[in-house]
């Protein structure tokens, strides 16, 4: 009798490994919450968690950490999830801070409310009470979250240790910790922005109508693409204009970048994304231009 194999494809095993790091922390933590912005890797984190717990609810909340500058059709896309999925939603404002003196706002061109989000998502998770936290960062994406374990213990501060990290041998994660600290957790990080687009083509998975091309009034700063919205201030000198555009990534509409594209389908993405060779978030993201450090900095005052 001929003896079959079995053998896994790239994005299935992929998933399996997503999926199996989903049910290690609903199997041994008792408040975790998955961070969620309506971004391409948040909304494939969510897509995987209820694939993992199917035909049951997904067993944690959404926690949205709300800068206020937000790009209006993502936000419409979060809350339309929200409300066909039935999942909770937790929001935790960036404005509640500033109005509350715990952080002060920056203010003139160039000014963003990004950083100010490590407030908000620390107390977020006080507030709930959650001892794990998903986050949809990859490794490829970034220097310092290459660095980082999947399981990623955070202290009773937020912050992170780089050199203190726990080892992962044969994926097996340590998550204990004391009262009032937590672990982040990253199901995507053998993932690459390749692996993403080609699992939303896989799946049919819906995102917000930005990752697509369409047209946009834009600012160039920086050698950057910035969308002019009501949240971004113009410099003396700079002009804008329409341009033919989509956003690899999606954030705070103050820092986030477009890039010139066609690419008006998932198909087109794809094409689009096997050919370049710099990142999203080195593309397309100010506030990781602020040193050569800048997120391993954040990382350790408590950022993602």
């Amino acid at each position: 009798m001929a003896q079959q194999s079995y053998e896994l494809s790239h994005l299935a095993a992929l998933e399996a490994e997503s999926v199996h790091i989903f049910r290690e922390v609903a199997a041994t933590f008792e408040h975790p919450c998955m961070l969620f912005s309506g971004g391409k890797d948040s909304v494939v984190m969510f897509h995987l968690a209820r694939k993992a717990f199917w035909p049951a609810p997904v067993p944690f909340p959404l926690m949205h950490v709300d800068t206020g500058h937000n790009f209006d059709e993502v936000i419409e896309y979060r809350d339309r999830i929200v409300e066909q999925t039935g999942v909770r939603l937790v929001v935790s404002h960036v404005q509640d801070d500033i109005d509350a003196g715990r952080v002060v706002e920056q203010t003139g061109v160039g000014a963003s409310r990004n950083r100010l989000q490590t407030a908000a998502l620390l107390r977020g998770i006080t507030e709930n009470r959650f001892d794990a936290v998903f986050g949809g960062a990859r490794r490829d994406e970034e220097k310092a979250r290459a660095k980082e374990r999947v399981f990623s213990f955070r202290d009773e501060f937020g912050a992170w240790d780089p050199r203190g990290q726990r080892p992962e041998l044969w994926n097996l994660y340590n998550g204990r910790h004391h009262r009032g600290e937590h672990i982040r957790v990253f199901p995507l990080s053998n993932w690459t922005e390749l692996d993403i687009w080609q699992y939303i083509e896989a799946e049919e998975i819906e995102l917000p109508s930005i990752y697509y091309s369409h047209k946009r009034e834009v600012v160039p700063r920086d050698g950057m693409l910035l969308a002019k919205t009501r949240f971004l201030q113009v410099a003396e000198g700079e002009t804008s204009y329409m341009e033919t555009v989509r956003f690899r990534t999606v954030g705070d509409a103050t820092c986030t970048g477009c890039v010139e594209s066609d690419a008006d389908t998932v198909a087109k993405v794809i094409e689009e994304v096997a050919a370049t060779r710099v990142t999203e978030r080195g593309a397309t993201r100010a506030d990781d231009r602020i040193s050569e450090s800048g997120m391993e900095d954040r990382k350790k005052e408590g950022y993602f």
